[in-house]
């Protein structure tokens, strides 16, 4: 037993309240040490002339990343207080494991256990709960449609006449977004997430000028609460993009840091290192990047505080927004952060607070804070494993598996999946144009635990490079749109939406790996229904030996609504793949 790579401890991802009555316990372990593992847990107040009252559990084995293994556990303890610790085996020896270390045998002294002091109602993190069930699409609003041409930037050009470059216009707005809405209502979408979409100088608007302006090339207030009022008819929630790491340039308070210098009464606004100010050659004030274009805000300010969580309130009481998405949030102060959430909640309780993080996230999911994150660690393994045949069948699911246990269950409900997006290039482009490894991508992550995002023209089979060449204006013809892939896409999302297991209710779990045909099977599982999904991601047929008892399951190939008619074995084609439903 290599005890230096067993690994507990009484918070976080490793034990936390799952709701206001159950506890979840995790343990890790060296990859194939433990053969078995038991919590020991009790009240910490109960006890008898022969002791401590406790009691004993099977952990089951949750899964393995490429180093350890990790042990998993849900107990309710009657009055919502617990000690507890771990009894292990290996092959070789046995021990018990606590807050003090490790023991031969279960220790008398209650001090040696792990402690969770008690389940408080209002510590357990809850997303809103409308998240989970969610489908997201992603619009760049100067890509997505031009409704009103007389909004055009000077120098529009006509509608994708030519592929993007950083500073083209093609006049996308409000009246476009409202015009193609049938689109994403046919695809099945439930939650849009706009990039900003206040007034700035350049045609992705990460630059704000004002943030309680609409930029004049979307359209005014009027337009975009006649955009907020229809996506909430046809059942669509809102989420806007706050940049709040950084302004524009050419904010207006910024722009008086540059004339008055030391006198400027916005000069604390900022991370300025020395007077003069200056862009050139090299900003001497801290920015996004090394930008000189974006000048850092200072969000420890006290006024820059108040008006960052005034626009925060502005935009749910007067127009209903459903969310924020907020740009570069792991370089925001905690504090600042905090004060968010409080506003935001005042405002609207379900209102939806997703960071843009691209590590690991733990800091700010503890219920403080966001209630998700962008989940790149997702977005890696799916298009490194799928896309460019990077890593291998069980690699991706050493890298999937880490990325689960890295949080609480509730947590990764809520978890924001994307495959592409503004930032990236085109999945299609990435998947060097194989659309049916394109179709492996949209399986799997409209299967997974999680809220999906789809980024707008990926359900048609849009290509492009990185920004600008994933910017591309989207395609409205539906002849040169590939429907049949839009069809799977939306598809997928009415089995997400019919089948609890499929969705976000089903606990996820890898059945099988195999590096030798690259093939992977996984489960999804809800107390009345289990759904297993084989993916075959090769040029080969293969037949795959499905790792599960069928007796008496009534196997129906859920693809094809047609029962299974073999189930010891099925046949996948190339980049093909098997969804199974089996009913309690």
């Amino acid at each position: 037993m290599l005890k230096e790579a067993i690994y507990h401890r009484p918070k976080d991802n490793f034990s936390y309240a799952y709701d206001n009555e159950t506890l979840h316990i995790r343990l890790r372990a060296k990859k194939g040490d433990l053969t078995k593992a038991f919590l020991i847990y009790g009240d910490p107040y109960q006890w008898t002339e022969n002791g401590w009252t406790n009691a004993s559990k099977p952990m089951t084995l949750e899964g393995s990343d490429e180093l350890f293994n990790y042990w998993f556990a849900e107990v309710k303890p009657e009055f919502r207080r617990l000690r507890y610790g771990f009894e292990i085996y290996s092959n070789t020896e046995s021990a018990v494991y606590g807050e003090r270390g490790f023991a031969k045998s279960k220790s008398e002294d209650i001090g040696f256990y792990f402690c969770f002091p008690f389940l408080n109602a209002v510590d357990v993190f809850e997303a809103p709960d409308w998240v989970k069930d969610t489908v997201w699409y992603q619009i760049f609003p100067e890509r997505f449609a031009n409704g009103n041409p007389q909004l055009n930037p000077e120098g529009t050009l006509p509608w994708g006449s030519v592929d993007p470059k950083p500073g083209t216009y093609f006049g996308g707005d409000f009246e476009g977004i409202i015009e193609n809405i049938d689109h994403l209502v046919e695809l099945g979408i439930t939650g849009i997430y706009f990039t900003p979409i206040f007034k700035a100088n350049t045609n992705h608007k990460y630059d704000t000028i004002d943030y309680m302006e609409i930029d004049p090339q979307f359209g005014d207030k009027k337009t975009f609460k006649k955009l907020v009022e229809t996506c909430h008819e046809k059942g669509i929630r809102v989420m806007l993009d706050a940049v709040f790491n950084h302004s524009g340039f050419y904010f207006d308070a910024f722009q008086d840091v540059l004339e008055k210098q030391e006198k400027s009464s916005y000069k604390g606004w900022f991370h300025l290192r020395e007077f003069p100010v200056q862009a050139f050659p090299e900003p001497n004030y801290d920015t996004f990047a090394f930008t000189h274009m974006m000048p850092k805000l200072n969000t420890e300010h006290p006024e820059v505080k108040e008006y960052l969580l005034h626009v925060a309130k502005y935009w749910i009481e007067e127009f209903d927004i459903d969310g924020w998405r907020l740009d570069v949030a792991n370089e925001v102060d905690h504090e600042f952060w905090r004060e968010f959430r409080k506003t935001v909640k005042a405002v609207k309780p379900e209102a939806y607070i997703l960071g843009e993080i691209w590590h690991d996230s733990m800091p700010w999911l503890r219920g403080d804070q966001f209630d998700a994150v962008m989940n790149y660690p997702f977005t890696s393994a799916a298009l490194d494993y799928i896309a460019k045949g990077t890593i291998n069948a069980e690699q991706f699911s050493q890298q999937l598996t880490n990325v689960l246990v890295s949080y609480p269950k509730n947590v990764n409900k809520a978890a924001f999946n994307l495959l592409g997006s503004h930032d990236t290039a085109r999945i299609l482009t990435i998947c060097n144009e194989d659309k049916n490894k394109l179709k492996l991508l949209f399986l799997f992550q409209l299967s997974f635990i999680g809220t999906p995002c789809i980024y707008y023209g990926d359900e048609i089979g849009l290509t492009g490079e990185n920004d600008p060449g994933c910017r591309k204006c989207m395609v409205w013809n539906e002849n040169e749109q590939d429907r049949e892939l839009f069809n799977m896409v939306k598809k997928l999302i009415t089995l997400r939406k019919e089948h609890a297991a499929f969705g976000n209710e089903g606990e996820f779990k890898f059945l099988e790996t195999n590096n030798e045909t690259n093939h992977v099977v996984y489960s999804k599982k809800t107390a009345n229904e289990t759904i297993i999904i084989a993916i075959n991601n090769s040029s080969d047929k293969i037949n795959v030996t499905i790792p599960y008892d069928f007796t008496d399951k009534n196997p129906v190939d859920l693809w094809n609504t047609e029962p299974l008619k073999e189930t010891s074995k099925i046949e996948l084609s190339p980049y093909g793949f098997s969804i199974i439903q089996l009913e309690k």
